[in-house]
């Protein structure tokens, strides 16, 4: 189907590009994934793959022929998704994809943090030895308690790891299905207030939404123990960074490990770049080469789907497709 066009707003993995080609699908890559230079590129697009990119109703409308937008990982609070679904196109992400590679960097960031590698890597390459092996305390997690706010696939793995650590497992999802607690020996808090007060590692795996944005907030900080840390690879915005900012600052929680932040890239001049108990990553907790491979195929997958007549799944406005059916 040589007529079939995909853009790509941001670059993937070359499996997933290999894996369109390989369909027939004519590929074009974006020189930038701003709305402009990508909206410019939609005028004969019958498809668009975006990994963080914005998709607005401006660009929809510019996009006739659009059938599908593909989202190269979990996270699509940058699409307008009631437009797209005006437009009748469909948009499909690929959940699971990156969870274990996301489960293991909450868990190297819980261990840098907890054990303050960062700061230990810098006074040794500036040749004070001495500096932190006597005066940084460090944690030693056997026998802490892990708490989880957000139970599912990415939640689960980072429980599971957790539990391997000899570290006890409590989470507050109200989702979650009680059999998926039992299967890492979870214990279910009643509220989030609960698990902030028992939780010696605080692990944030929600996505980003009305109700979740700053979830995490100066009231929930204060609840926290002093000797706590905080680890967000969910989504940016579910934390108040600069609330956390002052906690860390003014030693009311111990430590932080975060890979995702309420604006990507972080700038500069941010607060949380000034303290040297904060851990800091730049969201790339799902780019592992296996990760990036299989995420790649999945939303290149749906791409196909789609220039077969067939209906990419999961779907997150299934509506768009119905309506394309019917008309």
């Amino acid at each position: 189907m040589t007529d079939f066009t995909c853009v790509i707003a941001q670059p993937i993995h070359q499996d997933g590009v290999d894996a369109l080609r390989q369909a027939g699908i004519r590929v074009i890559d974006a020189p930038a994934a701003d709305p402009g230079s990508v909206g410019a590129l939609l005028g004969d697009a019958d498809a668009l793959i975006v990994r963080s990119a914005a998709v607005n109703r401006t660009m929809l409308a510019g996009a006739p022929r659009l059938k599908v937008i593909g989202v190269h990982g979990v996270g699509v609070d940058a699409i307008d998704i009631p437009a797209a679904t005006d437009h009748g196109t469909v948009v499909a992400n690929t959940p699971g994809s990156n969870a274990q590679a996301v489960a293991e960097q909450a868990i190297s960031l819980m261990f840098a943090a907890a054990k303050r590698v960062p700061l230990a890597d810098r006074t040794v390459r500036e040749g004070d030895f001495f500096a932190f092996k006597y005066s940084v305390p460090m944690l030693e997690l056997d026998g802490l308690t892990f708490g989880v706010v957000g139970f599912g696939n990415i939640g689960q793995r980072a429980a599971r790891m957790a539990t391997g650590l000899g570290m006890r497992v409590i989470t507050y999802s109200p989702n979650a299905p009680d059999s998926a607690l039992a299967e890492v020996g979870a214990e279910r808090m009643d509220s989030l207030e609960a698990l902030l007060t028992r939780a010696d590692v605080v692990s944030v795996h929600v996505g980003l939404n009305a109700r979740t944005r700053n979830l995490i907030g100066s009231r929930e900080l204060a609840l926290m123990k002093s000797s706590a840390l905080l680890i967000n690879t969910g989504r940016g915005g579910t934390v108040d960074e600069i609330a956390l900012a002052e906690a860390l600052a003014t030693q009311r929680l111990a430590g932080a490990g975060l890979d995702v932040f309420a604006v990507e890239p972080m700038p500069y001049d941010h607060p949380l770049l000034a303290l040297d108990n904060v851990v800091v990553s730049p969201h790339n907790g799902g780019s592992t080469a296996a990760s990036m491979s299989r995420t790649a195929r999945a939303v290149a997958q749906h791409v196909i789907d789609v220039s077969r007549g067939e209906a990419p799944t999961p779907m997150l406005n299934p509506t768009a497709w119905n309506d394309r059916l019917s008309s």
